[in-house]
């Protein structure tokens, strides 16, 4: 007998025994459980949360990856489901620790915290969190200023300012000195130096008065024209480079920009977790529609959240004009969760483990994501 064989034969054993758990699981006293009066002894309440591609809304119920696995793994143990919607994946946690819903559906993560309310079953799917930033155009001197702040370029401006301020009242002495031509006032001065320095700087044109110290005067000219031009190029590329970031991603390209910035997490969301964590200044939403809507007014940020359910929404809503950026930060693994002490969760356990070795996630993921890489 294969290993194929054995499978199935399992998986036939658990169909003739998942009905007798869950109609004992039903007959607990300490299960509150939401049903109609039509519900069978073989109906389950399964607890979602709406997070395409994993759980989706549809005309005649709810789809999505999550949904189409877990209807996969209990195809043949006799077992319908019941699907109740939770606001928030707070919640959905909540309800299925007090017993209000059997099982909870969606792409949820498996946590320590999580895991002292829930019982998980075999993760199903690796994943992990990433950014998610408004494509709109950001212009404007503040958001230019911010950005040179941001990227350190601004400190740069700022030492080659003080670099013209010396070589200004540097200038000026020697040319007091030394220039019989040169303004006697100190305010023309000064006014005639740093003419010379910002020519030398903007233009790398050097100054009139090269000759006034022989070959000296000519090196140091020369000096000036290379440092001039190097000046002009990086002032240049910095602040281009700068203003196009800034218009296309509001400046945050990875973890590191988050800080100070105003960020959009799912309540009771991994990313929440991440963020109180982290320290990062984060406004909590139910759904992710309502983080996307905060984010194109401009009330936050950015978004952190599951990197699945992010490049899902940018892939299939393009008119929102968002992007994903940065690379994938704080792995998770999904899973299924139950009530703890669920009799139930064993065994589908198992199911899904067979459904792993057999193809059947990969099939399902494959539908949703395409082929891998």
């Amino acid at each position: 007998m294969n290993a194929h064989d054995q499978r199935r034969i399992k998986r036939l054993c658990l169909a003739m025994i998942l009905p007798a758990l869950v109609a004992t699981a039903a007959a607990s006293p300490d299960a509150e459980r939401v049903s109609s009066s039509t519900e069978t002894s073989e109906t389950i309440t399964a607890g979602i949360y709406v997070s395409p591609p994993f759980v989706t809304r549809e005309e005649e119920g709810y789809g999505g990856m999550a949904i189409d696995l877990w209807e996969s793994i209990v195809a043949e143990s006799g077992i319908t489901s019941e699907y109740k919607e939770y606001a928030s994946l707070a919640e959905l946690v909540e309800a299925v620790g007090a017993g209000e819903a059997d099982i909870a559906v969606t792409n949820l993560t498996v946590t320590e915290d999580r895991a002292e309310i829930l019982e998980f079953t075999h993760p199903w799917f690796d994943a992990g969190l990433q950014i998610m930033v408004s494509q709109q155009p950001r212009t404007g001197f503040p958001s230019l200023l911010a950005g040179l702040a941001d990227t350190g370029h601004l400190r740069i401006f700022a030492l080659i300012l003080i670099a013209v301020i010396v070589g200004t009242g540097l200038l000026t002495f020697f040319d007091r000195r030394f220039d019989p031509n040169f303004p006697k006032r100190w305010r023309d001065g000064l006014a005639e130096s740093f003419y010379t320095v910002m020519s030398v700087a903007t233009t790398g044109k050097p100054p009139s008065r090269t000759k006034l110290f022989g070959w000296i005067g000519r090196l140091w000219a020369g000096l000036w024209l290379i440092c001039g031009v190097a000046v002009v190029a990086y002032v240049t590329a910095s602040i281009t480079s700068v203003m196009t970031t800034v218009a296309l991603t509001g400046n945050i390209s990875g973890l590191s920009d988050l800080a100070g910035k105003n960020v959009g997490v799912l309540r009771g969301s991994t990313a929440d977790e991440f963020s109180s964590r982290t320290g990062l200044r984060t406004t909590a939403f139910d759904g992710i529609d309502e983080a996307i809507e905060a984010l194109g007014a401009g009330r936050i940020d950015a978004i952190v959240g599951d990197a699945p359910v992010l490049d899902y929404f940018a892939h299939t809503r393009p008119d929102h004009d968002v992007a994903v950026v940065g690379e994938l930060f704080e792995p998770e693994k999904y899973a299924f969760g139950f009530a703890r002490d669920s009799e139930l969760r064993r065994p589908l356990t198992i199911e899904l483990i067979g459904a792993d070795e057999e193809g059947v996630i990969e099939e399902i993921r494959t539908q949703y994501f395409g082929p891998r890489h």
